[in-house]
């Protein structure tokens, strides 16, 4: 699968959130949004991720930017995660990965040396009028947001 780059059309979807809501990329039309997308919810890694985004949500939203995070868990999960993270931006439920598969966020990648099939922790900025800004594969999870809201001229 291509991946995404800066000026592609970011590829429209409508998933379920962790309240069963409908959410389309589509709803943020006029809006820049960061949509990213992990592996597992509750694992150290992405509620490190997750929380980093919670903590600096007021930060991005000031910016004009909203947040999205994708991954292949339900959304009965989904909120869980939520409740026990306090978080406060949507997190949205892809099980069939069609969407991870369409941002070429799943697929092949290195764990502890072995090669294995899975989501691509990948972060991307869209722009007001649907199109990729930025498109950051193999992100770590770690420090992560931190880089973003630099990149983005947010933080100095």
């Amino acid at each position: 699968m291509q991946r995404l780059a800066t000026g592609d059309p970011a590829p429209d979807f409508t998933l379920t959130d962790s309240e069963g809501n409908k959410v389309s990329l589509s709803d943020y039309r006029g809006q820049r949004v960061v949509v990213y997308f992990y592996p597992a919810a509750g694992t150290p890694g992405c509620t490190k991720q997750a929380c980093d985004f919670r903590d600096n949500l007021a930060e991005l939203n000031d910016a004009g930017y909203q947040v999205l995070g994708i991954s292949p868990d339900k959304p009965e999960k989904l909120a869980k995660f939520v409740a026990a993270q306090n978080l406060t931006f949507p997190l949205l439920s892809d099980p069939e990965k069609t969407v991870l598969n369409e941002w070429s966020a799943f697929g092949e990648k290195k764990n502890y040396g072995r090669v294995i099939q899975g989501v691509i922790r990948s972060t991307f900025v869209v722009d007001p009028e649907g199109k990729i800004e930025k498109a950051l594969y193999n992100v770590r999870a770690t420090g992560h947001v931190a880089k973003l809201l630099k990149d983005l001229s947010i933080t100095s």
